[in-house]
């Protein structure tokens, strides 16, 4: 008699799930990718309808002579014309990019060095610390605010706070923020006083710096100053560098406390006229939305240009704790 083999249930069930469990496999992976577009799809609808798509229509509006109450169809191609009366033949252009310079350059190192100083004081354990830390980051929440640069102008009129406190002295004040010669600085003592976020970032840098650095430092006979330009600014080079790119960004591009001090003109005489609140002029005072869009481009590139020469600079002074310089 001839025997048979039974066949295996089990080799032939392997059999028939294995293809079906490779489809299943396969179905879920790209269920899962759907469902994560998805989940981006907010992100990038906003990315496309209030970023790209605008920035690409600027970029359009730079080379044509639009002014916002000409219909798109009369809108005309007007090519270099924006940026050559740019460069050439707008003598405001250049007065707010220099008014621009002069802020950031003052302002944006002051700031630092305060954010920095104030951070080194709070680097302590005392009674008290984290009210002080907390009363010091308070202005960074105002930020930009409209209502805090109308009390800032307040505080520095004629009758303001700031003049009250001088006469306490017997020093005749001046309306600050109505001279020429004293109007950009009041915006710049505001910026410097608003230093809350550079420093919290500085108190972090420095918690992440070993004590033993410190210690040995001491044991060598380095004092707190030696200390401190050879451990504590090295150790934070990483932080300063980062804080120096943000600053310097915000630094450039300051709006709100200029409009409000000078109502939108930039006085007075033109001293407070910020490359932003230019722009803002020549788009939605004159109406010159092309050469407005040309204007913003200029400033992106420009503000692209500092943040490369950062990035390539900060090789030879930037170190991490990993010995490595990037």
């Amino acid at each position: 008699m001839a025997l048979t083999t039974a066949p295996d249930p089990t080799r032939r069930g392997t059999g028939s799930v294995r293809p079906h469990a490779k489809r299943g496999a396969g179905g879920f992976r790209n269920s899962e990718g759907l469902a994560g577009y998805v989940f981006l799809s907010p992100w990038l609808i906003g990315l496309m309808a209030v970023t790209a798509i605008p920035m690409l229509l600027s970029l359009y509006l730079s080379f044509t002579n639009y002014d916002i109450l000409t219909p798109w169809s009369e809108v005309e191609w007007v090519g270099f014309a924006n940026y050559e009366k740019m460069f050439t033949n707008d003598p405001s252009y250049w007065h707010a990019v220099q008014v621009t310079l002069k802020f950031a350059l003052i302002a944006v190192p002051l700031k630092l060095a305060a954010a920095l100083g104030v951070a080194l004081l709070l680097n302590r354990a005392f009674r008290g610390v984290g009210l002080f830390r907390g009363l010091f980051y308070l202005p960074s929440l105002l930020g930009g605010s409209v209502a805090l640069a109308i009390v800032w102008v307040n505080m520095f009129n004629r009758d303001g706070a700031f003049n009250s406190l001088l006469g306490l002295f017997g020093i005749e004040g001046k309306p600050w923020v109505n001279d020429p010669d004293w109007a950009l600085e009041t915006l710049m003592v505001l910026a410097i006083w608003q230093f809350g976020a550079p420093m919290v970032i500085f108190l972090a840098g420095l918690k992440q710096v070993p004590t033993e650095l410190y210690e040995a430092a001491s044991v060598d006979g380095a004092n707190r100053w030696r200390q401190f330009r050879a451990v504590t600014l090295p150790m934070l080079s990483p932080v300063i560098f980062f804080n120096l790119v943000l600053e310097t960004i915000n630094g450039f591009q300051g709006f709100t406390a200029a409009f409000v001090l000078s109502n939108g003109t930039g006085g007075p005489v033109d001293s407070t006229l910020m490359y932003t609140l230019n722009l803002y002029i020549a788009g939605f005072t004159d109406l010159n939305m092309g050469y407005a869009s040309a204007m913003a481009w200029v400033f992106l590139i420009a503000i692209a240009v500092i943040t490369v020469v950062f990035f390539s600079t900060g090789r030879f002074w930037v170190h991490y704790s990993d010995g490595e310089d990037r």
